[in-house]
């Protein structure tokens, strides 16, 4: 077992490999053990107000640095090879010569992945239209949607999270199917069964059904609303429970709906419940409801970059979620989550648009080349470029226009997920 000491915080170098010895949900670092890669990470550490930390020597490659000021961020995190398993995922950007064929396997899985989100979609909004008329025979599209996308997440072994290239179906579509991507998959990483994700998935799905029942522009504000409309708005959640009632939705999914705007602070509504009463599956739709929200807003809000989203949760918002639920969903999406834009330490932009469940620190990036064309750009796997890192988080107004068009053309996330593939599959060696 390697041998760790216990040492002064003004004694941390680049490189040196430390445990935090505090809750995990009480530093912003997605592990308690890792490898320190940035100045930024020591600055974040002081300002924890940590005197000593437990320095591993024998997994340290320190370098006689001094400290310095790095631009604000959430820190970039080298996982210990230990904990990240065999290679299972696409390995992108290998080589030169290997770009045809990774760039040939990216768009493919793409293209399913844009496909299944399509799919999603145009059920939705079948049962969006159907449901007054005919809520039993909605129940049973919208179930079976459900029913094979966890069969499909829980088939396919190793995950990756992807950002999908254009903005497809209506945008109360999009929410919804996103709710869905990412309750399955946090779902899954907090290890549900198949017959809860489904009942997860169901609830995922319909949260906002409620709101065809409301005007447009109550039910998809894109301007602040005022006090009385905010109170029609916030009436969606009864009426998604009523419309489920009426398909004939388990009470396990009824409650989920109903809790989907609940804050474990006591803070949400309609009913202002707190953490002991919300149930996992509410927990869940809270969290990735409110990060997509965050992603991609209402009420003429700001978009955030998918990092920011994560961040502010992270440091604004954390006593509104269950600490469980939230460490396992900021460990599933990674720090850099798919959608951020990104400023590597040679100084090229990216736009993070994959990452895996085995890797999800070292996601894969498309880079920013303005001689080559978009569908082309080149995609780097970090996973697989130790020498290469993530130096910051951008904001869109930080990169330059040309830029901003090239890699994130259109600004709403979307999502889906697909099998992480082997390194075989994309032409590289393990």
């Amino acid at each position: 077992m390697d041998q760790s000491v216990l040492i002064d915080i003004d004694a941390l170098r680049v490189g040196m490999f430390i445990q935090l010895e505090v809750g995990w949900m009480n530093h912003p670092f997605p592990m308690n053990s890792f490898r320190i890669s940035s100045h930024e990470q020591i600055r974040v550490l002081r300002d924890l107000g940590l005197k000593s930390v437990r320095h591993i020597p024998a997994k340290s490659t320190a370098l006689a640095q001094t400290p310095s000021e790095a631009p604000e961020r959430m820190a970039d995190v080298q996982p210990e090879q230990d904990d990240v398993g065999e290679p299972a995922v696409e390995r992108l950007g290998r080589s030169t010569t290997a770009q045809a064929g990774v760039r040939a396997l990216y768009n493919a899985t793409q293209q399913r992945c844009r496909q299944r989100y399509q799919e999603a979609a145009t059920v939705y909004e079948s049962v969006c239209a159907g449901v007054q008329a005919a809520p039993q025979k909605v129940r049973e599209q919208a179930e079976s949607l459900v029913r094979a996308c966890v069969a499909q997440l829980l088939e396919q072994g190793p995950y990756a999270v992807h950002l999908l290239a254009d903005s497809l179906g209506q945008r109360s579509a999009g929410h919804a199917v996103n709710v869905l991507v990412l309750a399955l998959l946090l779902g899954r990483a907090l290890r549900m069964e198949a017959r809860e994700l489904c009942l997860l998935g169901t609830a995922a799905l319909l949260h906002d059904l409620g709101k065809v029942g409301l005007p447009i522009h109550i039910a998809e504000p894109g301007a602040a609303l005022n006090l009385s409309d905010m109170q029609r708005y916030q009436e969606h959640v009864g009426l998604s429970v009523d419309l489920g009632q009426r398909m004939g939705l388990s009470s396990d999914v009824l409650i989920a709906i109903a809790q989907h705007h609940e804050m474990a602070d006591g803070s949400g509504f309609p009913l202002r419940l707190v953490g002991e009463d919300l149930s996992r599956c509410g927990q869940i739709l809270a969290l990735v409801n409110r990060y997509d929200r965050l992603c991609n807003p209402l009420h003429g809000e700001q978009a955030l970059t998918p990092h920011e989203a994560l961040a502010r949760i992270f440091a604004l918002r954390r006593e509104c979620f269950d600490a469980t639920v939230l460490g396992a969903f900021i460990r599933m999406m990674g720090v850099y989550p798919p959608g951020s834009l990104v400023q590597l330490v040679d100084g090229r932009f990216g736009l993070v648009v994959v990452v895996d469940a085995l890797h999800s620190l070292r996601p894969c990036v498309v880079l920013y080349e303005p001689a080559v064309p978009r569908d082309e750009a080149p995609l780097l796997d970090l996973a697989q470029n130790d020498e290469v890192g993530i130096l910051r988080s951008l904001k869109p107004a930080q990169l330059p226009r040309d830029a901003l068009d090239y890699l994130l053309p259109r600004p709403r996330i979307s999502y889906f997920f697909e099998r992480a593939l082997s390194p075989r599959d994309c032409g590289g060696s393990a």
